[in-house]
C-alpha cells in the first residue's frame, strides 16, 4: 500500500536564514519534512529526514529548497516530497522621530513541493496599524483605530528578500508597528495615521498592486485581518493574484 505522507512535524531546529545585507540570521524554525513513501517501502528512517536538515541548516532560503527536495526524494526513493519551514524574523527597526531601534520580529514560512507538483511559497505575516475613514469622516474628534495583521504569501522566478516584503506591507497599512516608540514617535506615528485612514480591505488592494508590479512573483495572495477595537469581531479581506482581472 501507498502511504501518501511519511516524515516528521513540528521539530524545532536552529537554522540560518539569508538576510538581504547578506549575512545570515540565526533563528529557530518549526520544520516539516515529509515524503511519499514508495508501495516497496514497509517502513522509513526517521533520522533520514533529520540528517538531511543537518546539511542544510547553515543556509535555508527558498532557493535551498529544491536541493533539500531532492535529498529526501532521492534517499527515500519518494515519487514527492514537502517541506514547511516556519520561523520568527527579528528587524532592527528604528522608531520614525528618535531613531530609537528595538528589534520586530516577522512570522515567516518557507514551503516547498516536488514532484507531483513543483512550487515554491514565501509566506511572511507582517503587524500594521489601520485606521477607519468612516470614523474619521463622522467624528469631530479622532477616529478608530486598530492593529491589523497582514498574510502575503507568493512564488517567484527570483530571490525575494524579507526585508523587502515587509516593507511593501508595512507602508500599504495607516502607520507601521514598533516595538519601541518614545514621545516624540508615538505621536508622529498617530498623526500618520490620522492622516492615512484606511479599510481593511484597502490594505489588501495596496499589498497586491505593489506585489503585482515586481516582474519575479508569478503568483500572490493577501489576507488582512484587523482587529477590531471597537467592535465585537474582527474585519477581513483577501485577494489571489488569480481572480484578479488584468485588463
Amino acid at each position: 500500500m501507498d502511504l501518501k505522507s511519511v516524515g516528521i512535524e513540528n521539530l524545532e531546529y536552529p537554522v540560518r536564514v539569508r538576510c538581504k545585507n547578506g549575512g545570515h540570521q540565526e533563528t529557530v524554525a518549526r520544520v516539516s519534512l515529509m515524503a511519499e513513501m514508495p508501495r516497496d517501502y514497509r517502513g522509513s528512517c526517521m533520522t533520514t529526514f533529520v540528517g538531511i536538515l543537518d546539511r542544510f541548516q547553515d543556509d535555508i532560503s527558498t532557493q535551498r529548497f529544491p536541493d533539500i527536495l531532492a535529498a529526501v526524494r532521492s534517499e527515500l526513493n519518494a515519487e514527492s516530497a514537502r517541506v514547511e519551514a516556519e520561523f520568527p524574523y527579528f528587524l532592527d527597526k528604528p522608531a520614525p522621530v528618535t531613531q530609537t531601534c528595538g528589534l520586530m520580529e516577522y512570522h515567516c514560512r518557507f514551503i516547498g513541493t516536488s514532484g507531483v507538483r513543483d512550487e515554491l511559497i514565501l509566506a511572511i505575516s507582517v503587524p500594521v496599524t489601520t485606521l477607519c475613514p468612516c470614523s474619521r469622516e463622522i467624528s469631530e474628534a479622532g477616529a478608530h483605530n486598530q492593529r491589523a495583521l497582514v498574510t502575503l504569501k507568493l512564488k517567484s522566478s527570483g530571490m525575494i528578500w524579507i526585508e523587502d516584503m515587509v516593507a511593501l506591507v508595512e507602508s500599504s497599512g495607516s502607520a507601521p508597528v514598533y516595538s519601541l516608540l518614545k514621545r516624540p514617535d508615538e505621536k508622529f506615528v498617530t498623526e500618520q495615521a490620522y492622516n492615512n485612514p484606511v479599510f481593511v480591505e484597502d490594505v489588501v488592494r495596496q499589498v497586491a498592486v505593489k506585489t503585482g508590479m515586481i516582474k519575479e512573483v508569478t503568483w500572490f495572495s493577501v489576507g488582512a485581518e484587523s482587529f477590531e477595537s471597537i467592535h465585537n469581531h474582527n474585519a477581513y479581506a483577501f485577494v489571489d493574484s488569480r481572480d484578479i482581472h488584468r485588463p
